[in-house]
């Protein structure tokens, strides 16, 4: 059947394309990976019938939210977990990988068995979206999406220097683990199997293999959400930025706290707030002090969603100086909220940001990057570049609505799955 014929029936709930999906994070009103899974759900719903796999323990929100937006009742939810007292060992982020790779081993069987029983011809693997771990053994042998997949970013040595000791190892392993994946035969069975490959940046796109790279997209997995607008910076005597992410090294914190110190030398009527918690809080905290920053930055923690809105809308700048594809969902709401944001181009979900709202940094020495970041601080305690940016910032959140990339999702799998 054509493409185009095809999209003549999608009204039609009996001729629907119907699409198994993995989204292990999966859950409303939260951000992050979690956030993704769900915003792709609620989108794809509107085009496709759905059946959707997630963890158990996320029942209790997905439920309640459904029961109060009946648009979204026709979503067939599954759920799997290891009972309580088998997975005592994993504890929040702790044991996660170990955990998810086994999720996706046990569940295999309740993928075969409600695909056969629905014939179910297509298999979308959406979340976690790190190309190097476990696809379920059944899903990629039907017509298989894989993605918005990463995992395959590197951080340079000049960076990682300056990193803990254990966060020094993690990123050896991980540059050896990208340097192997052409030899990974679990990667390169599933690229084989993949019939759609989304790519969140250019750099996991390099790695496919040349001979399926033709399957290969550019795809980012976030969009602008709803926020009430603060497109009007405050008229105060100090500028705030503020920076959000969980606490890992690779997200650039220490960058941004160096450039503080070099900006207050220029202008000391600055502020940054670091919203998250990690494993490299000990080492900022101790960054701030040598710097002697500690009236200049403050670390409150991870706080909830509300107060992160709220904070994120008090704000008159935001800075994401992750060095691969971090703190996206942070940049997207910069942008629905009409702030200027500061960040490194990662190749991936940078492509959406313009210098007309946003000072794109490119990713090049740590010296230049955090004189670079700097000086966008210092551009940026002038209230009416702030003004002209933000009101563009929210014109480009128009563009790129969830709405908007639902759009993209839908014709993306069609194209691919029609036209195959």
């Amino acid at each position: 059947m054509e493409l185009k014929k095809r999209k003549l029936s999608l009204g039609d709930a009996q001729g629907r394309l119907k699409i198994f999906v993995s989204a292990y994070a999966c859950e409303p009103n939260l951000g992050s990976e979690i956030g993704v899974g769900w915003h792709w759900v609620l989108e794809m719903s509107k085009y496709f019938d759905l059946w959707v796999l997630t963890r158990e323990s996320n029942r209790h929100t997905i439920e309640p939210w459904i029961a109060k937006h009946p648009a979204y009742k026709d979503i067939h939810w599954l759920y799997y977990d290891w009972p309580k007292w088998a997975r005592w060992w994993k504890k929040g982020l702790r044991g996660v990988r170990t955990y998810y790779n086994l999720w996706q081993i046990c569940s295999d069987r309740i993928v075969k068995r409600t695909m056969q029983e629905n014939d179910i011809k297509v298999f979308h693997h959406l979340t976690y979206g790190n190309a190097l771990w476990k696809v379920s053994r059944y899903g990629q042998k039907q017509f298989f999406i894989w993605g918005p997949v990463g995992g395959l970013e590197t951080i340079p040595k000049d960076y990682s220097r300056y990193y803990s000791w254990k966060s020094r190892i993690i990123e050896m392993v991980r540059r050896r683990m990208a340097a192997l994946s052409a030899w990974n035969p679990d990667f390169r069975e599933r690229c084989r199997n993949a019939d759609l490959i989304l790519c969140k940046t250019a750099f996991t796109q390099q790695y496919v293999p040349q001979a399926y790279a033709k399957k290969t997209r550019l795809f980012t997995d976030v969009a602008a959400d709803c926020f009430p607008s603060h497109t009007q910076p405050k008229e105060r005597d100090y500028t705030a930025f503020i920076s959000v992410g969980r606490l890992d090294a690779w997200r650039g914190f220490d960058l941004i706290i160096e450039a503080m110190e070099a900006a207050v030398q220029e202008n000391d009527r600055i502020h940054l707030t670091i919203l998250g918690e990690g494993p490299d809080r000990e080492r900022l905290e101790r960054l701030i002090k040598k710097k002697a920053l500690d009236k200049h930055v403050s670390m409150p923690g991870k706080v909830a969603m509300a107060a992160y809105k709220r904070q994120l809308g008090d704000a008159d700048v935001v800075i994401n100086a992750a060095l691969k594809e971090g703190a996206v969902t942070v940049s997207f709401d910069a942008m629905a909220m009409g702030k200027p944001l500061i960040c490194l181009d990662t190749t991936g979900y940078t492509r959406y940001f313009t210098d007309d709202y946003a000072i794109l940094i490119a990713r090049a020495g740590r010296k230049e990057v955090i004189g670079n970041i700097k000086d966008g601080m210092i551009r940026l305690t002038r209230l009416e570049e702030r003004r002209v940016l933000g009101r563009n910032a929210l014109d480009a959140a128009r563009r790129f609505s969830w709405e908007k990339h639902g759009r993209d999702i839908m014709n993306a799998i069609e194209e691919a799955f029609y036209n195959r």
